[in-house]
């Protein structure tokens, strides 16, 4: 072989590894594509994605006897149906949602208000025009609004790919599944405008914000990275202008799938206490230091915050590494934390700043409550000054007639509260129970008539769950 032959062989071979190497490179690089700024997208990536995604995505549609649960959602043509429709027979099925599938054991994730009041419920697939699977609710959890529901079937069914929402970067570009309008199997666009949007009206998880158009039909749908990964779950719309659309985070779907798929519910903590905000006029009379905390209204008795030794009017400024600011941040924190587990809490207790640790529990099983009975004139102690109400000792008969919630305080019962007097403006109402007044407990109806004073009086009541604080100026 001459020189020259082995000179072109070393080049060739050469040539071949390094083509090898860049063809592995670019493999690479479209498995691990990362958007450059001013770099175009692909042209046909929305068209990969919806043939990707759109297979696992479903319709939902439920059936509800609008007769029998008069609450629910209606279409305004059944209101036209039903003048001439048999009683308890309007049961007609409606397309409210999405859902997409996640497992081979048909495992569909959507909204909880999507199935919330349903009858029966059916599920669509992409693939077949004509299925209509009847779907079994597994798990919902209204508080965040997630729900779970199971179909059998024997086909092998598509699934997606759930991605980590913690990942999501503001400005990048996702795309919404759905069926809006009852349009089925659609696809929008558009980018993650804001992370960790909070409407604690709408959801205890705060969101992410898209521009991806969203409408009534795309609740329980994917909203989708550029890997086709589900970083959300469509939600809610802001009615007020297009644009802006709101999901849940994936990361908190998937830390509640296990319980949903176990219990059927999500089991949240529980410490046993009743709190509220702090008002300027709390804050002046109990000489608190700021508005900030969660003021403590009452105590459980037994409950992990009673045995922990908190007391009513103790300000809660920090549980673990969460600062509270309101009574609300101490609600979510509690019911987020893992129950059987221990948390750090820091309060203040007459000026003075304090900490104990608190065990997480299962919160107990709701007591029935009586139905009250109509309002009436009744015998009690009258309060002095013209304060406007009566009292009575604590009877389970009276607690009974009130509707008084089982397992209530036994205090002092309000049986009367005279219309327009100072009582009645200051949200005073028949059956609160009396805790306590001027921070003095009280035991019987001649402790409140005794511990009343010319001036200002502060009154801690309960009525139902409710702990409230009642200001009352003579």
């Amino acid at each position: 072989m001459s020189k020259l032959n082995r000179i072109f062989q070393t080049a060739l071979i050469i040539f071949m590894i390094v083509a090898i190497f860049i063809t592995f490179q670019s493999i690479e690089a479209q498995n691990n594509y990362t958007m450059k700024l001013g770099e175009p997208l692909p042209s046909n990536i929305f068209v990969e994605l919806s043939k990707k995604i759109n297979p696992a995505v479903v319709s939902i549609s439920v059936s509800i006897n609008y007769r029998n649960n008069p609450g629910a959602y209606r279409d305004p043509f059944w209101d036209f149906f039903e003048q001439y429709a048999q009683p308890n027979q309007i049961q007609k099925p409606q397309a409210v949602g999405t859902g997409f599938i996640i497992d081979q054991e048909g495992t569909i994730v959507t909204n909880y208000h999507v199935i919330e009041q349903a009858d029966n419920i059916y599920v669509h697939l992409s693939d077949d025009p004509k299925s209509n699977l009847e779907a079994k609710v597994i798990g919902g959890d209204k508080r965040t609004d997630v729900a779970i529901l199971k179909v059998e079937t024997s086909k092998k069914l598509p699934t997606v790919e759930l991605g980590e929402s913690s990942k999501v970067e503001v400005g990048e570009w996702v795309a919404a599944f759905g069926n809006p309008f009852g349009h089925e199997f659609s696809v929008t666009k558009g980018i993650v405008s804001a992370k960790g949007r909070k409407i604690r009206d709408l959801n205890a998880v705060p969101f992410i914000q898209t521009d991806a158009t969203i409408n009534p039909g795309n609740s329980g749908g994917p909203l989708v990275n550029m890997k086709g990964q589900v970083i959300a779950v469509n939600a809610a719309i802001d009615a007020r202008g297009p644009g802006i659309g709101f999901a849940i985070p994936i990361d908190h779907v998937k830390s509640i799938l296990p319980q949903l798929k176990q219990f059927g519910r999500v089991l949240r903590g529980y410490i046993g206490v009743q709190i509220d905000n702090i008002s300027p006029r709390a804050k002046a009379v109990l000489k608190l230091p700021s508005l900030q905390g969660a003021l403590v209204m009452g105590i459980v008795e037994g409950s992990p915050a009673d045995r922990a030794g908190l007391r009513a009017y103790d300000v809660i400024t920090k549980f673990e590494k969460t600062d509270i600011n309101e009574a609300e941040d101490l609600s979510d924190a509690v019911k987020d934390f893992q129950i059987g587990k221990k948390a750090k809490l820091e309060y203040l207790r007459e000026g003075k700043k304090a900490s104990t640790e608190i065990l997480i529990d299962n919160p107990p099983d709701e007591p029935r409550v009586a139905k009250a009975q109509p309002s009436k004139k009744r015998q009690g102690d009258l309060a002095p000054f013209s304060i406007g109400f009566k009292v009575v000792d604590f009877s389970v008969q009276m607690a009974q007639e009130l509707g008084i919630k089982p397992g209530s305080a036994r205090g002092p019962i309000v049986v009367e509260v005279q219309s327009g007097s100072p009582a009645a403006k200051n949200g005073l109402r028949t059956g609160d129970i009396i805790l306590d007044v001027n921070q003095a407990p009280v035991k019987s109806a001649k402790d409140v008539i005794q511990a009343l004073k010319k001036g200002s009086n502060i009154l801690r009541v309960q009525n139902k769950n409710q702990v409230s604080l009642i200001f009352l100026d003579i």
